[in-house]
């Protein structure tokens, strides 16, 4: 009698799948190095400029808050792993801190604050689509938290119509720069084949 038993397939989603690997850990550090690069030169060169020129309606400064969320994308769509876009966001944020910004060690919050933004997007499509719709929901999703927490945080003193206005240009911010663009970034890298071994390289080749 055959006693052979069969594995079943693992599906997506299993734990075999959401488990990481050490390449996936250290791919993750290089892409929250890069960023934190991204996220410094967003708050020492171009915020103070768009601040300037926002002064006669402060809240036009939320155009540019895609820029301080694109780790926490760009690792959930690289990645595919849960935590990854929490973990690129927040390490991301740690590195800026050390670089040096007029923000202090507050960006290690945000960075804490709009990597679980970036994360329950993902967790809401069950790290299963990736497309422009899930960027673009993640970066939008993150971009609200940006927005919420910052009017906590630095915002206190505006009308409350400045706040939501406010919250909203994050949100499109975030789904546009972080979202949309980051998505078109990986569909580049994938193209080119640096990417292969990972979740995101695989799936432009099928």
């Amino acid at each position: 009698m055959n006693t052979t038993t069969h594995r079943p397939a693992r599906r997506p989603g299993t734990s075999g799948a959401s488990s990481w690997r050490v390449v996936d850990i250290v791919v993750a550090a290089v892409l929250a190095a890069v960023c934190a690069v991204v996220f410094w030169a967003w708050s020492n060169l171009l915020y103070p400029v768009v601040g300037t020129a926002a002064v006669a309606y402060p809240p036009a400064v939320g155009l540019i808050a895609g820029g301080w969320l694109v780790a926490g994308v760009l690792g959930g769509l690289i990645i595919r792993k849960p935590g990854a876009a929490l973990f690129c966001e927040l390490l991301a944020a740690v590195i800026e801190s050390f670089l040096g910004t007029h923000f202090g060690l507050l960006v290690v919050l945000s960075g804490l604050v709009q990597g679980v933004g970036a994360e329950l997007a993902f967790a809401a499509f069950r790290y299963r689509r990736f497309d422009a719709l899930a960027a673009a929901v993640a970066g939008a999703v993150s971009g609200i938290f940006l927005g919420v927490h910052e009017n906590i945080l630095y915002n206190y003193e505006w009308a409350l119509g400045h706040q939501m206005v406010y919250v909203l240009l994050t949100a499109v911010s975030g789904a546009v720069l972080a979202g949309l663009l980051m998505h078109a970034v990986v569909r580049a890298l994938a193209g080119t084949g640096v990417l292969q071994g990972l979740a995101s390289g695989r799936a432009v080749r099928r």
